[in-house]
């Protein structure tokens, strides 16, 4: 069964899956699959225009364009290219109605189980979210999306793919998974269009990816709601993306610039956005991939391993708050839950995937994450929660460099993963080594992967750190205590 083997698309009528699909929250007995149906069979091109954004002064009356690393308080002016409309601008994959069915199997069944067929949503951007139940523990199972117009039209494109289910709780199985952050569509850096990552992580065959955030950036070009839309459309139709995502089973966090703007929380204002909201960011974000009943959530994968996943933006104070008892990023019901369900675990590596850092270091100027000053507080309870636990490490994305860090004073391990490119690297310095922090430091794009195992009847969790190409740049391993 060689994923890669199999075409993304068979039949060649309408309607397209330009957007490919999504294996979201694999655990031991299911899957969600993220459809959306769309007009034509392939994105706008490259050479296709972008609207020009501007900013009035509000004295003069001037549009003038963001200064470089400036988000200016004033209403944003979107201005399209002659003859350019929302459906016509770069990567653009206007929806189109109809309906869904996915059929599935495992490796080793004959017969493939169907769907129903089912209305994508109009008003959901054309998007269908179809949970897949009753599926066997530690399986590899095939899937194809079928669509048509309407009851009585003929079937238009098929997409094939595949996806792995966790290991039951008893199972001393390996299970390895990837990890990416900062996925900037400026920052593309594979020919055609994407990423060298998804190609160098699709090698190693991951039971399952963690997107840890910052999967796309609003704060340019999304003000407003279809603007974010083409956001996602653009970034899920490039050839990497597609191929990836159809083979893989994977779980989204979002972070500050795929819920509006950069640093944001729900009670900021700004004009900067444009028509577009906070609330409607939280809703896309829903509406763009599989998610399940919360955004934090905890998954097991076999005997010796069970993830968090947590969320960073809908329950958080306002960064400007002074410090202390009262301010939070995760809300007091999310770390009521995480501590609950942590001390309830009897999994042998307990990993938190985190959009932000809790233990960096991180540069003075932030005042977002819990490496942060403005978050000491709840930042102190959270590290010291974790360094109580037997085998249990932070993974974050948001940084834009990889590194392995000690907290010099829980000894809370942390992982950051990395930007998606090489382009997109930076904001810290190579030669910034902290020694009281630092075990490993790497200004590059990359990804982290992750391998949980037995040797002999040791577990090991090993952590490697990889460039955009697959090239190993460090490893870490922790044996079980």
């Amino acid at each position: 069964f060689l994923l890669a083997a199999l075409p993304v698309f068979a039949a060649a009528q309408s309607p397209y899956q330009a957007t490919g699909i999504k294996i979201c929250e694999p655990g031991s007995g299911g899957a969600i699959i993220w459809t959306r149906l769309t007009k034509n069979a392939e994105r706008m091109d490259a050479d296709r225009p972008m609207p020009l954004i501007q900013y009035r002064d509000p004295e003069t009356g001037v549009l003038e364009e963001r200064g470089q690393g400036k988000r200016p308080d004033r209403v944003p002016v979107v201005t399209f290219p002659d003859g350019a409309t929302i459906d016509t601008l770069q990567g653009a994959c206007p929806g189109a109605p109809g309906q869904v069915q996915i059929w599935h199997k495992s490796l080793l069944d004959t017969r493939w189980r169907k769907t129903l067929w089912m209305a994508v949503d109009p008003e959901q951007d054309f998007t269908r979210q179809v949970p897949l139940r009753g599926l066997a523990p530690a399986t590899r199972y095939q899937v194809q999306v079928h669509c048509r117009a309407a009851a009585d039209a003929p079937e238009g494109t098929m997409v094939k793919g595949g996806f792995k289910t966790a290991p039951a709780p008893d199972e001393a199985a390996r299970v390895s998974f990837t990890v990416s952050t900062g996925q900037a569509y400026p920052d593309q850096d594979a020919p055609g269009g994407g990423y060298r990552i998804y190609g160098a992580m699709q090698a190693l065959m991951p039971d399952f990816f963690v997107h840890t955030g910052d999967i796309l950036y609003y704060d340019r070009d999304a003000k407003s709601l279809a603007l974010a839309r083409l956001n996602w459309a653009r970034m899920y139709s490039l050839p990497t993306n597609v191929m990836f995502h159809r083979n893989v089973g994977s779980y989204f966090i979002k972070d500050d610039h795929d819920t509006w703007k950069n640093d944001c929380w729900p009670t900021l204002e700004t004009r900067f956005m444009g028509d577009f909201t906070f609330e409607q960011g939280v809703k896309v974000f829903l509406e763009q991939v599989g998610m399940g009943r919360r955004t934090y959530r905890t998954v097991r994968w076999g005997k010796d391993l069970q993830i968090w996943m947590v969320e960073g933006r809908d329950f958080r104070s306002a960064n400007t708050m002074p410090d202390g008892p009262g301010k939070t990023i995760w809300g007091a019901e999310q770390i009521a839950w995480f501590k609950r369900t942590v001390a309830a675990s009897d999994a042998t590596f307990r990993v938190l995937f985190s959009p932000t850092p809790l233990v960096g270091p991180d540069r003075e100027n932030k005042n977002d994450n819990h490496a942060n000053a403005g978050f000491t507080h709840e930042g102190d309870m959270l590290r010291a929660f974790i360094a109580a636990q037997k085998n249990m490490v932070v993974v974050c994305g948001d940084r834009h460099w990889q590194y392995i860090s000690r907290h010099p004073g829980t000894g809370v391990m942390e992982f950051s993963c990395g930007p998606a490119s090489d382009e997109h690297a930076g904001g810290w310095s190579q030669e910034n080594y902290v020694s009281e922090y630092h075990q490993y430091l790497n200004v590059t794009g990359g990804f982290l992967e992750g391998t949980v195992g037995r040797e002999g009847a040791k577990p090991v969790l090993t952590f490697r750190h990889y460039s955009v190409d697959g090239e190993v740049l460090n490893e870490h391993r922790i044996e079980a205590e």
